[in-house]
């Protein structure tokens, strides 16, 4: 049996990613749970950020951002950056991250970050708490370590992501398939 609750956004658990925004002269960073994939033609995804919180005013002045996913060893930062404004802090001395320039967006991308997504704002959608910004992606920076030698394929899954549920942190599980596995004919 199954308990009601109020309404409530429940779909867990989602990545915890660390956005970076603004110039590289003037930059922040900021923790974000709300973001996703939209579309693949073109490239577009979604973060969602509280008008009041000190990095939405560098993402709407600039209109871009970049989406840096986060590992187990960023885990601190990543809690960290989310829990203390860039209107008090520098965050990248605070965190010790290192700030890396951006290849097609002015802001900086997280060094340690095995993937960052570069964005430009294509719309922002007032919804309520949040403000959704639907954003374009200009280009993908991967950490070459991650890359197989033999195959070239990108091993995302070894970088140790970790991902958010309802007020927690955790560690990504154990790999039990690939897409279309489940009906994949036997040799």
């Amino acid at each position: 049996m199954k308990q009601e609750w109020k309404p409530g956004t429940m779909v867990y658990p989602l990545p915890a990613v660390l956005v970076t925004c603004g110039t590289a002269e003037r930059s922040n960073m900021l923790t974000v749970a709300w973001t996703g994939t939209v579309c693949t033609d073109p490239a577009m995804l979604y973060i969602s950020v509280r008008p009041e919180r000190h990095s939405y005013a560098l993402i709407k002045e600039n209109m871009e951002f970049t989406v840096n996913l986060t590992t187990e060893s960023m885990a601190r930062a990543v809690d960290w950056a989310g829990v203390r404004s860039g209107r008090d802090y520098d965050k990248w001395a605070e965190t010790g991250l290192t700030p890396e320039p951006g290849h097609k967006v002015a802001c900086p991308a997280i060094a340690e970050s095995p993937l960052s997504i570069e964005c430009r704002v294509r719309e922002i959608v007032s919804l309520g708490s949040h403000d959704m910004f639907l954003a374009e992606v200009l280009c993908v920076l991967a950490d070459e370590s991650l890359m197989d030698p033999e195959t070239g394929a990108f091993q995302l899954g070894k970088a140790g992501l970790i991902n958010y549920a309802h007020g927690n942190y955790y560690a990504q599980g154990e790999h039990i398939g690939r897409f279309g596995w489940s009906v994949k004919k036997k040799k």
